[in-house]
């Protein structure tokens, strides 16, 4: 029988136990609370120029506020892009359960390859969302005048978001995949 030389070895920076690790978790999860709260206020906010333009429609003695569908358009915008990083982080968002029971292994083998095929869709949303926010960076829009890039960043910095997230839920299986004992698998807000 060999000796066990684990007990010498300094854990791995892929440990749940990492010091490391569990500092990315707390951001994580505070970062994950922000956005939600994010999420709710940009949901309250947008009921106010979706309503002026509806009352406007109706009623003939309010004015008709021409920034209120600019404003509604761009809020819309950012809740998609918030909604799609909080998503991601609550594992709901692009994955879908074909095998409901599955051993542990074999699940975080799943999450593994849907996470990679989330990763490839982050980095273009990075890169790309980059360019594109450079194109808009000295336009401002037609109604409202406000700088464009407001609304073109949400792209790059969705893919970062993934990427954060992404890379703290891979780790996690890579971790299950080893046989590592994993004790934070919910993900949840």
């Amino acid at each position: 029988m060999r000796p066990a030389r684990v007990a010498f070895r300094p854990a791995p920076m892929s440990h749940p136990k990492h010091p490391f690790r569990r500092m990315w978790h707390r951001l994580a999860d505070a970062f994950g609370r922000f956005l939600n709260g994010l999420l709710m206020l940009s949901v309250a906010i947008i009921v106010l120029p979706v309503t002026l333009q509806i009352v406007s429609r109706w009623i003939p003695a309010l004015p008709h506020y021409i920034w209120t569908e600019e404003m509604a358009r761009f809020l819309f915008i950012w809740m998609i892009m918030i909604g799609a990083m909080v998503g991601v982080r609550e594992g709901t968002h692009f994955e879908v359960d074909l095998f409901p029971v599955l051993s542990p292994k074999v699940a975080a083998g799943f999450r593994l390859l849907g996470s990679l095929a989330i990763l490839v869709f982050a980095m273009v949303f990075l890169w790309a969302g980059l360019e594109f926010t450079q194109f808009a960076f000295n336009r401002t829009s037609e109604l409202a005048d406000l700088p464009l890039w407001l609304i073109h960043v949400a792209w790059p910095v969705t893919g970062l978001t993934w990427l954060v997230f992404l890379g703290e839920r891979m780790l996690d299986d890579v971790d299950i995949l080893r046989g590592r004992e994993v004790t934070r698998r919910e993900y949840s807000l």
